[in-house]
């Protein structure tokens, strides 16, 4: 089964003291099926890699490496997120009360059918809200 990825499910792969054994099903998961983003997905990613970076928490081996193994999984990048972002995306972030960023990711889970997985408590309650399944 094909679903959605947030950034929050993807970098507790990379950050392995943030793995799980729900991420790593998800992680199997993309590799028998693939997964959706929104095209915010990669500047999502990168700016924590990044953020990581000044924190003196990886440095840039590990995260262009990171980069490189990500970049090999089956993840498809939603092509039309920018088609939606001035209409229903930022329906869903002003009936939510989300940003534009996380409601992009629910957007894509209602316009494709697809569950969503995310570790982030707010967009998961949300999801709930408008009745995307979750993982």
């Amino acid at each position: 089964m094909s679903f959605v990825l947030d950034s929050s499910v993807t970098l507790a792969w990379v950050y392995l003291d943030e793995l799980t054994p729900a991420t790593l099903r998800l992680s199997e998961m993309v590799g028998q099926s693939g997964a959706w983003v929104p095209l915010i997905w990669r500047l999502e990613v990168a700016n924590s890699l990044q953020n990581s970076i000044r924190q003196r928490r990886i440095d840039a081996a590990f995260r262009d490496k990171a980069l490189a193994d990500l970049s090999a999984l089956k993840i498809e990048t939603d092509e039309e997120t920018n088609a939606y972002a001035w209409s229903a995306t930022l329906q869903i972030a002003d009936q939510l009360r989300l940003t534009p960023y996380d409601a992009s990711y629910l957007e894509l889970a209602q316009r494709r059918q697809l569950p969503l997985a995310t570790l982030d408590k707010e967009l998961r309650g949300a999801g709930k809200k408008i009745g995307i399944p979750l993982l």
